[in-house]
């Protein structure tokens, strides 16, 4: 079978770690082109993987034949990008948040819909080896019905990790739109979801920039959920978490307890009220500091391949986006609101 042949747009940091390191180690793919505004950035990545390096995703459209892009790009740019490939028949695999605004989405959704290519979200907390067991756990009905739960991810900031530091586009209003919560609230929103396999019905929020000095952007939010089920919930999302930063969700059930990420080498731990304790090492979380394979790119390549919907598919980080433009709402109203 011929390779598919990608594109990169966007040849930051999440690029460098993730994208084109995981494309590399499959053997089904060719990365053929880069971009990115920054040449040098796009040329360095095609000097060490092969293919050609391009100042813009539009000279790739108009000089390269591609099956599926990657865009790692400012949220801002996300969804035109998105619609502009999608448009040309090219498979789309697209960073979280999907979009800044709920009618963008959609657009996207709609754009690959009409061209008949799939568009898929990286949300990769789904695919974490901790989330994939805490699921198979919760799906087996041992812990009964979720009745509460907290669930939350922090850490120094795109300040600690982005290639730009400081500088970062994850700063600028304009290009970011959303800070902390676009950048870390919605993998909880949407890891949450999938988790419990539940929709969230209302959302109350406390959202600020706290500590980032120079920046409009959110860098901590805190908000309260309450599913369709019943169950209520926190999620946190902070970009200051200097020390101890958090990637754990917590679930109170009927029959017990689930801890995941809580403690280091015991990634899923179950506390059953019958006074059964049962812990699970499966692997470790990704972190900025420690890469592990996130499992989007593999997953995505082999959508294509066997021609299958993604599952993390633009319907899905659309209902996840939802529900952190809910949590804005709520801050800018101070309300509670409904979903």
């Amino acid at each position: 079978m011929s390779k598919i042949k990608v594109a990169v747009i966007g040849c930051g940091a999440i690029a460098q770690r993730r994208h084109v390191p995981e494309y590399t180690n499959n053997e089904q793919v060719e990365l053929v082109a880069f971009a990115d505004p920054k040449i040098e950035r796009a040329q360095e990545m095609a000097e060490k993987h092969g293919g050609k390096a391009y100042a813009s995703y539009e000279e790739i459209l108009a000089n390269e034949k591609i099956d599926a892009v990657s865009i790692c790009t400012p949220n801002y740019l996300h969804a035109p990008m998105t619609i502009a490939f999608a448009n040309a028949g090219v498979h789309v695999l697209v960073e979280k948040p999907m979009a800044v605004a709920e009618e963008e989405g959609q657009q996207m959704i709609e754009a690959a819909r009409k061209n008949g290519v799939y568009l898929m979200v990286g949300h990769n907390q789904r695919l974490m080896p901790p989330h994939v067991k805490a699921k198979e756990i919760l799906d087996s009905g041992k812990l009964g019905r979720v009745i509460t739960f907290r669930t939350a991810f922090g850490h120094p900031g795109p300040d600690a990790w982005s290639v730009d530091g400081r500088d970062s586009w994850f700063f600028e209003k304009d290009e970011a739109i959303l800070g902390a919560m676009g950048d870390l609230g919605v993998h909880k929103s949407d890891f949450i979801r999938y988790l419990l396999n539940d929709e969230v019905a209302e959302v109350a929020s406390f959202i600020g920039t706290l500590d980032k000095e120079g920046t409009e952007v959110d860098d901590n939010a805190a908000c309260l959920l309450r599913m369709k089920s019943g169950a209520i919930g926190t999620l946190v999302a902070s970009w200051t978490q200097y020390r101890g930063g958090d990637n754990s969700t917590v679930l109170w059930c009927e029959n017990g307890v689930m801890k995941i990420g809580t403690v280091e080498g015991d990634e899923v731990i179950v506390e059953l009220t019958n006074g059964t304790v049962e812990t699970y090492k499966v692997g470790a979380m990704a972190t900025n500091e420690k890469q592990v394979p996130s499992g989007v790119i593999d997953a995505f390549v082999e959508s294509i391949q066997s021609q299958t919907p993604p599952s993390i598919s633009g319907e899905e980080g659309l209902r996840s986006l939802k529900v952190i433009l809910a949590a804005f709402e709520s801050q800018a109203t101070g309300q509670i609101v409904k979903l």
